[in-house]
């Protein structure tokens, strides 16, 4: 039976050849060869070739590729060097940013919607697209730092610049973890494929330049055309992937970013236009980092992380609110409860972006904030608001830097609003999004 399941797989794949005219295959690319026998009850009895493995050649990579729908043509090249990629054609694509990204699954805006059919149909060009290209480069990887709790990712793609681009993105990974891991993200990079492949399933026009596909419960990402290049993009698609991976491995998933003075380290949580504006002081200005008992980690590799991938649990959570009428004080002292309250709401200068997330996720707001809640409560953090637009007082860059660390050093009241009614616009939002909210969250 082996042998004629083998048989099959072998000629569905063309990878078997009988005459020397016929096109060579992954399966002869040796001289030095071993042949066995295969007895068939109903066929002549014939002979299958095994090779040996070497670079590009590899019986249980190319058996995982076609469990994920690609038949290897020629080669599957796995985690090559920067180095070896371009020696193979790799050049540094030009940074894109702004492509459409569709996502299947989100509970939370961000994205387009998209359909399991259409994801279904998109996945199968995609992976038809790849089958018939000679050379497979494939690169696994994690999001997230902590073995315990991050993602594990496995890239497929029909080319070596892509390859080249997305490894600055993943953390890296031993061999085989991938091929070893329960539930791992898949990549599928078809670079030349046809512009028309959004149009053939009905997403309409896309641009010359590719759009993001994702599916959270296929737990699979597709980059078509230049789509790789927007890292930003592609970020924000794998953030939403990886939550519900993470968080079934006892991480918590948030849209923080890491700040680190002297021997604290502190969570920050802010709009994203003043993120920016103190980025140079940030481990990371990428939203993402895992919450974890072994401590906190950044979603996706930075050099600015001074060669650590994972940091201690944090000592401090400070959440940056803008309020221009005056009615949050500058600087606040929080407890848990007020934590996860403010968080969940997000307010900005009267909109609300709950859990400080715009990007798409599949994790629900309110549980994200429960979660917040108790990982504040069982390790002890502290926790502080920060208006960063009091009046017309505006604290960017490293005015809000110098602001956290003084914050860190004195005692700071505990929050109250300066009148006006803001406690009622944050209930009259919270009440109409979300059903009941646990009785220890207060503003």
């Amino acid at each position: 039976m082996r042998n004629i399941v083998l048989k099959r797989f072998l000629q569905s794949s063309s990878s078997l050849t009988r005459s020397p005219s016929s096109r060579s295959t992954p399966f002869l690319l040796s001289s030095r060869c071993y042949a066995v026998s295969a007895p068939l009850a109903e066929d002549e009895a014939e002979t299958v070739v095994f090779p040996r493995e070497g670079p590009g050649f590899s019986y249980g990579l190319n058996w995982a590729l076609a469990g994920k729908g690609v038949i290897v043509k020629d080669k599957a090249f796995r985690n090559l060097e920067s180095s070896e990629l371009q020696q193979r054609g790799a050049t540094i694509a030009e940074s894109l940013s702004g492509l459409p990204v569709h996502v299947r699954g989100s509970t939370v805006g961000g994205a387009s919607e998209l359909s399991k059919a259409q994801f279904g149909k998109l996945l199968k060009q995609v992976t038809n697209h790849i089958s018939s290209i000679s050379n497979v480069f494939v690169h696994d990887g994690t999001v997230g730092s902590s073995p315990k709790c991050d993602a594990k990712v496995r890239v497929i793609s029909d080319s070596p610049s892509a390859v080249l681009s997305l490894s600055n993105v993943f953390w890296k990974t031993p061999t085989r973890a991938v091929s070893h891991d329960s539930c791992p993200l898949t990549v599928y990079v078809a670079t030349s494929i046809s512009p028309a492949a959004g149009d053939n399933i009905g997403l309409g026009s896309q641009g010359n330049k590719g759009f993001v596909a994702a599916d959270i419960e296929r737990s699979s990402l597709i980059l078509c055309g230049k789509a790789f290049s927007d890292t930003n993009g592609i970020k924000e698609a794998l953030a939403a992937l990886s939550g519900p991976i993470i968080s079934s491995r006892g991480g918590l998933p948030l849209p923080a970013r890491l700040l680190v003075l002297g021997d604290s380290v502190i969570l920050l949580f802010a709009p994203e236009e003043t993120i920016q504006s103190c980025a140079d002081s940030l481990v990371s200005a990428d939203a993402g980092v895992i919450l974890s008992s072994e401590g906190v980690a950044p979603y996706f590799q930075s050099g600015k992380s001074g060669g650590l991938d994972l940091f201690k649990l944090p000592a401090t959570v400070v959440l940056a609110s803008s309020d221009s009428s005056g009615v949050i004080p500058s600087v606040s002292r929080l407890s848990p409860g007020q934590a996860a309250y403010h968080f969940l709401a997000g307010y900005q200068n009267g909109k609300f972006t709950p859990a400080y997330s715009k990007g798409p996720s599949s994790i629900d707001p309110l549980e994200l904030a429960k979660a917040f809640l108790s990982k504040l409560q069982e390790n002890q953090i502290s926790s502080f608001l920060i208006n960063v637009n009091e009046g017309e007082k505006s604290i960017t860059g490293k005015g809000l830097v110098k602001l956290v660390e003084s914050t860190l050093s004195k005692n700071i009241p505990v929050f109250q609003a300066k009148g006006g009614d803001l406690q009622g616009k944050y209930k009259s939002f919270l009440s109409g999004k979300f059903q009941e909210l646990p009785e220890e969250f207060s503003f």
